[in-house]
């Protein structure tokens, strides 16, 4: 790994932790020496970086700063372009064109020597073979998330059972066959899954969700926790 880029490196550790980071720690994830770190660590303060903290007991990089955009290294460039043409070949009629313009946009802003991990990526997501057909635009279902705003489902069951059911959003899945829609469910009392191929119809209601998104969050993520425990 060049020098600059290790630097970049051991600012982004810092910047996607919440807890001051350690030499050690950098050092383990860069696979430089500790010795080096502090070193590169004392450069960037020199070149007037918010970085504060001290060797033994760590490093934290202030909030308040900012990078110049579109920073990206090889690797993130590469990961980039994996997931933007995942999402491409997902057949959703807003975010598959805008994935395929966020590509373009990020090719003409890049230096021209990281342009062909863009243009001539060594990475390719396998384009979907079947298309899915579904009653209900998935962009109903971003709104209504974004909104905090409940949805009305008219949802068929796998055995052909037909429910009406009105759901609090969480978040909308992408898997490789079929999207799934997460929510409480009112009628159902807990969290559930649905298939998006399986809705009939979908309406979002004028009716907010009782609770802040952070907090549906937080209960989602409690209960995903303890569902992944109950299957081991």
């Amino acid at each position: 790994m060049r020098r600059a880029d290790r630097l970049f490196q051991i600012i982004q550790i810092m910047r996607r932790s919440t807890r001051p980071v350690t030499g050690a720690a950098l050092a383990a994830e860069l696979e430089v020496s500790t010795r080096t770190v502090y070193r590169d660590v004392a450069d960037l303060v020199a070149q007037r970086v918010p970085i504060t903290g001290e060797a033994g007991l760590g490093y934290v990089l202030a909030a308040e700063y900012d990078m110049p955009p579109l920073m990206l290294t090889q690797v993130e460039l590469e990961a980039i372009v994996l997931g933007a043409q995942w999402v491409a070949q997902r057949g959703d009629v807003i975010l598959s064109p805008a994935a395929t313009d966020v590509l373009a946009k990020i090719a003409t802003a890049i230096p021209a020597r990281l342009q062909p991990f863009v243009t001539a990526p060594s990475t390719a997501a396998l384009p979907r073979l079947e298309p899915v057909i579904e009653a209900v635009d998935p962009a109903t279902f971003r709104d209504a998330i974004r909104s905090r705003r409940k949805l009305c489902l008219i949802y068929c069951a796998e055995n052909g059972d037909k429910t009406e059911r009105t759901i609090w959003p969480v978040v909308l899945g992408y898997s490789e066959a079929t999207r799934v829609l997460i929510g409480w469910c009112e009628a159902r009392q807990g969290f559930r899954h649905f298939r998006t191929d399986r809705m009939m119809a979908a309406e979002v209601l004028d009716q907010p969700i009782p609770q802040s998104r952070a907090e549906l969050h937080r209960n989602w993520q409690a209960w995903r926790t303890a569902e992944l425990a109950g299957r081991k």
